[in-house]
């Protein structure tokens, strides 16, 4: 079941409890108004009456909001939310004009969905910032990556 079909799920049973805690609130309501105005013709004390003393009001109008949440939540998965995607249509690269060396940082790149950081390729690999940045120099005048400048580091992407 995709996101669509649940924020349209969510939708329909909100709608559905906000009708029927609006039927309960309107029964409530009767009933507390009968009980007081039996209080009112028996000229009982209003603070002893049972209306005044509960705590439904607060009960309903939490389940008023848990089911506006709800709504907002159906509502944001059913026409706002846009989940991400990997990129894994790579432009296809022959492996065998790669080195070794290259055809590592490209495995990598690739497990990690297509983009990786250059700091993260250092780690990995064990080599050296000089010997990252020449391979992937090498790699990127072949048009199978590009770096993109993010701060003080590069993102590669393959393409």
């Amino acid at each position: 079941m995709n996101q669509k079909n649940i924020g349209y799920l969510l939708i329909g049973f909100a709608v559905a409890l906000l009708l029927l805690l609006t039927l309960v609130k309107i029964d409530v309501d009767k009933q507390a108004t009968y009980l007081c105005s039996v209080f009112h013709q028996n000229e009982w004390d209003m603070t002893e009456c049972p209306a005044h003393q509960s705590n439904t009001s607060w009960m309903l109008l939490a389940a008023f909001g848990i089911s506006f949440f709800l709504l907002g939540l159906g509502v944001y998965s059913s026409f706002f939310f846009q989940p991400t995607t990997k990129q894994e249509n790579f432009k296809l690269v022959n492996l065998s004009t790669l080195d070794d060396e290259e055809k590592k940082i490209y495995g990598l790149i690739q497990a990690k969905g297509g983009s990786a950081f250059q700091g993260d390729l250092v780690r990995e690999t064990g080599f050296s910032k000089v010997k990252i940045t020449r391979i992937l120099d090498k790699l990127e005048l072949n048009g199978v990556l590009e770096r993109k400048r993010r701060g003080m580091t590069n993102i590669i992407v393959l393409k």
